[in-house]
Parts: C-alpha cells; sequence; structure tokens
C-alpha cells in the first residue's frame, strides 16, 4: 500500500529535481574537521520515494558506502545481483522500517553538533596516536543490527542505532543495559571506539580475560579522549588504576599490550 508522503519526503524530492547531489564532503586545509557525509539522505529517498536518480547519487558518489550497506549490514546479496537494487528497496518496505526512516530523518535534520564534537574528539585522539588519521565519517540507515561500520578509513555511523533510549522498537527488542547506548549522545564515543579497535583489533588467539582488558583499554581511552566518563565498568576501572602505577605508558603502547 502506497503511503503519503511527509514534508520532509516532498522537500527531497524537490532537492533532486533541481539536481541537488550529496558528493563527497572533504576534510579542510589543515586535515583535523571532520563532517559527517549524509549519505543516509540520498539513502532514504530512495527507500521511501523509489526515485531513481537517487539511487544513481549512491553508486555516483558513494560507491564503497553502498556496497559495504548492501552486502555487509544488510546482508542482501552483492552489489552485481541482477534486481539487487530492486531486492534493496522492498527490503525496507516493511512499516516498521519506512516508520523508522522518517524517524531517523526527522531527529537527525541537523547534525553540527556532532560534527564538531567528533572533529575535537579526532584531534584529542590524534596527540595520543599521532599515527591514526582522520576519518573519512558517513551517515546511514540500517535495519537496527549494527551501529559503526569501518572499512578502509570509512566509518559509517548507523542511525537507525541512536534514535533514543525510549525509542519504540528498542523497547521490545533490547535490554535496558542496551537502549541506554542507544541514543545520540553516543555517536561520538562509538565511533572513537570502533576506530581504534581498528586501528588497534583484538587477536582472536586471546582468552576471554584479555578480549576484556582490551576492550577495557579501548573504553578507557575514549574517556580519556571525551574527557568524561561514558564508559564506566569494572574493566574501564582496572585500566584507569593500572595506568595510575605507569603513568609513564604511552597509549599506543597500552593498546599494542
Amino acid at each position: 500500500m502506497r503511503k503519503v508522503y511527509s514534508i520532509l519526503v516532498l522537500m527531497m524530492l524537490v532537492c533532486v529535481g533541481c539536481q541537488w547531489q550529496l558528493k563527497p564532503v572533504e576534510q579542510d586545509a589543515d586535515g583535523n574537521h571532520v563532517s559527517i557525509q549524509r549519505y543516509d539522505r540520498i539513502e532514504s529517498l530512495y527507500l521511501t520515494t523509489g526515485d531513481y536518480s537517487a539511487l544513481q547519487q549512491m553508486n555516483t558518489y558513494f560507491p564503497t558506502e553502498t556496497r559495504l550497506l548492501i552486502e555487509d549490514v544488510l546482508h542482501l546479496g552483492h552489489i552485481d545481483d541482477p534486481g539487487i537494487n530492486t531486492r534493496f528497496l522492498y527490503f525496507f518496505q516493511d512499516s516498521t522500517l519506512q516508520r523508522m526512516l522518517s524517524d531517523v530523518q526527522r531527529q537527525y535534520t541537523n547534525m553540527d553538533d556532532v560534527n564538531e564534537e567528533l572533529s575535537a574528539a579526532f584531534r584529542t585522539l590524534q596527540k595520543h596516536l599521532p599515527d591514526m588519521q582522520m576519518p573519512q565519517v558517513y551517515a546511514q540507515i540500517g535495519s537496527f543490527d549494527q551501529s559503526i561500520v569501518v572499512s578502509d578509513g570509512k566509518l559509517g555511523v548507523n542511525l537507525d542505532k541512536y534514535l533514543g533510549s525510549d525509542y519504540p522498537f528498542y523497547q521490545t527488542h533490547y535490554t535496558e543495559d542496551q537502549r541506554r547506548l542507544m541514543k545520540r549522545s553516543m555517536i561520538v564515543p562509538d565511533c572513537l571506539a570502533f576506530y581504534i579497535l581498528s586501528g588497534y583489533p583484538l587477536r582472536s588467539q586471546h582468552t576471554q580475560a584479555a578480549r576484556d582488558r582490551h576492550m577495557g583499554c579501548i573504553q578507557w581511552v575514549v574517556n580519556q579522549t571525551l574527557g568524561r566518563m561514558v564508559f564506566d565498568n569494572e574493566h574501564v576501572a582496572k585500566i584507569a588504576h593500572y595506568m595510575k602505577n605507569h603513568s609513564s605508558l604511552s597509549i599506543h603502547d597500552l593498546l599494542s599490550e
């Protein structure tokens, strides 16, 4: 059954008619500013209207992001499979996902606050880890499965996982502890944590205790980078105590242990 488009969707259609295009955003001249590319907007436009020009923009300006979304986030098949675009479109016709698409665009009309915090956070992180480059960050919409995707210096934020602790779908599908982290203020901490993890990955042969310690290290670094206690658990507490007694240890060495 066709849905009545919201004012937001109608505005998006007008923009496409005027050849509005969401090209990738470059970092500033110093390479120390992060601006989230709004891939989610053209994705949402295609998924709510089936507009072919939106699909063209996705494939032209965000080919890597589109491949990762279809293959690794949604697991719909290979990007070159016959009919994959139709499969992608039909997948999101579920009423719950259509409602979520609208809710994402309403909540994230503006992300300037996230951009500012993200830029400041990565500038601080680079002071601790000079060899870690600024990532190219983009927003997208998944299906409530993953929060952050990292691949080849690109960092994708799935906004459907940050709609607020009281979001109706979350209430019946996630625990209270999980919902507590599914809000706007967790986007930057999660970006930092997953990006650090991509540079200092877990080793599969490690014991569970070693893996818990490693994640505690990453979360402690995130807390230090942001200057606030975002992650507060026994593993972070142990690392905080450890670093008090090893103040000469660099963050790089801590993460490399």
